[in-house]
């Protein structure tokens, strides 16, 4: 499916900046120093296919949330990419050798004071999924008609903190898809149009 990365890398030329939690007119809590992640937006070159995790009920931060694979930069990593091919392969068992890397988008600053890299990937070969135990209670995936297309997000919001918070949610089935990663997901549909 060559279109699907054709479509990736006119994305990534995109002129869209960076998105924050905060896009609705919330202010953010003051000027906290941002901690870099990496996200990775892995899609499936033969089906197009996204892959999102189910973050496990049992964790402090975003339990039971649907996220894409990745996490905070290690001292080990390089850089955001790094940390999310190392989190991908930690929390599914994505081998590295199978992703092409396409590049990045802008960061993604999020209320727990991160500042979220995508990292835009085709996966090549045959994927098993092997989620890693404690961190992720489900792997699946959702076809990029779904995820490239804006008409499928809205914005919904309630009280958080005693104050309104907005976010944009694209369910898919079971899956509520919602607040960082559905924006995230809505910055890359809104790059995908031409």
């Amino acid at each position: 499916m060559s279109s699907i990365r054709q479509q990736l890398l006119r994305a990534l030329s995109g002129t869209t900046g960076p998105s924050s939690d905060y896009d609705f007119g919330a202010a953010p809590p003051g000027e906290a120093p941002l901690r870099p992640a990496g996200v990775l937006a892995a899609f499936d070159a033969e089906t197009g296919r996204l892959i999102l995790t189910k973050r496990a009920s049992g964790l402090r931060h975003h339990p039971g949330q649907i996220a894409l694979p990745g996490g905070k930069v290690d001292p080990t990593d390089a850089d955001e990419t790094a940390a999310a091919l190392r989190e991908a392969h930690e929390e599914v068992g994505l081998d590295p050798a199978q992703v092409e890397v396409l590049g990045t988008m802008p960061p993604h600053r999020t209320v727990t004071n991160y500042a979220m890299t995508p990292v835009l990937a085709l996966v090549h070969g045959p994927f098993t999924p092997v989620p890693e135990l404690g961190e992720v209670e489900e792997v699946f995936t959702v076809p990029f008609a779904h995820v490239a297309n804006p008409a499928h997000y809205h914005v919904e919001g309630r009280i958080w903190r005693g104050a309104r918070r907005d976010y944009y949610v694209a369910p898919w089935g079971p899956y509520y898809i919602w607040g960082a990663t559905a924006r995230v997901l809505h910055s890359l549909a809104r790059r995908l149009v031409p």
